[in-house]
């Protein structure tokens, strides 16, 4: 393996994971980042010569060719929670699905995101699923890459939740019946760089969810018994909890509404979909992997007489 990868976005929570992956797999890395520092704790982890970082964003054309020069992938995993929505996940992904296919790569992995709908009310959602159409458009064998909720050592989603069981008494729970379907983030690296190696998935769109299916108030009770607290957890009703999402404060939940327009629909693997199976990859459960990490979250930490 001597493939040539660039990573848009390589430095971010799912990006360094990738990152690994392909390392470990033999493909020399490229990590373009607006600020190259932010990969560079990468760079240990590579063989002589394996990594490098260049600067790059996707949001400035001009920017993206020292970044896809003589790359045979290309994958592109910058996104935002907030922020100028079409900015980044429709132009931007279309900036470097053209630099891409102007290099002469041979494989383009665009992440979206389960739930991306170019028809949806969410800001957030629409521009995924515009994005995925202008990605098709500029590299027509464009694989495209669904994740449901991520978790992991540093996610912004479980750990959020988990700070907040172990500090208050009461929790608010917001739309307690969405369900989610969260993926170590291990595994849907795994899942990104074994796509991006293999040009049988060109075209393909895989949608990545874990085995369990959960509600929100199932996931925050689950949380709860993890990290030993036992807080009252109290759901919302809609009207309640959407005029303070749009107000834009709400603790524990969506701070903004368009996160609240998210959360009126499920977050899993639309059926018959592609996903995990077809990619030769059994996804872990949350119980078998997040209790490492969550065990911070107990009252004496990894002194904690249930620590594992």
């Amino acid at each position: 393996m001597d493939e040539l990868v660039t990573l848009f976005g390589g430095g971010g929570f799912l990006g360094r994971y990738v990152a690994q992956e392909l390392l470990r797999s033999g493909a020399r890395v490229r990590i373009a980042e607006r600020d190259p520092l932010d990969s560079f704790f990468l760079k240990p982890l590579a063989a002589l010569g394996q990594a490098q970082s260049v600067r790059a964003d996707v949001t400035k054309p001009e920017t993206l060719d020292r970044a896809v020069q003589g790359a045979d992938v290309v994958i592109n995993l910058v996104g935002i929670l907030k922020g100028r929505f079409d900015a980044v996940h429709v132009d931007g992904a279309r900036n470097a699905a053209i630099a891409a296919a102007s290099a002469g790569a041979r494989r383009f992995v665009q992440i979206s995101a389960i739930g991306a709908d170019a028809q949806a009310q969410s800001a957030y959602a629409r521009s995924k699923g515009l994005g995925e159409q202008a990605v098709r458009e500029a590299f027509p064998g464009a694989t495209i890459i669904r994740p449901s909720i991520l978790f992991g050592p540093e996610d912004g989603f479980i750990n959020k939740f988990a700070g907040m069981i172990s500090l208050a008494p009461v929790i608010p729970v917001i739309r307690p019946d969405v369900r989610f379907q969260p993926a170590w983030v291990v595994d849907v690296a795994r899942a990104v760089a074994k796509a991006a190696l293999s040009p049988e998935t060109a075209g393909d769109t895989f949608e990545l969810g874990g085995p369990q299916a959960l509600s929100m108030l199932e996931l925050q009770r689950w949380i709860a018994d993890a990290v030993g607290r036992a807080p009252k957890l109290v759901a919302l009703p809609d009207p309640l909890a959407a005029g303070m999402a749009k107000f834009g404060w709400l603790p524990g939940a969506p701070i903004t509404w368009d996160q609240w327009l998210m959360l009126q629909h499920d977050n899993v693997v639309s059926q018959g979909a592609k996903g995990f199976a077809e990619l030769d990859i059994r996804p872990a459960p949350l119980a078998a992997v997040a209790p490492t990490w969550l065990v911070r979250y107990r009252r004496q930490g990894r002194f904690s007489l249930n620590a594992s």
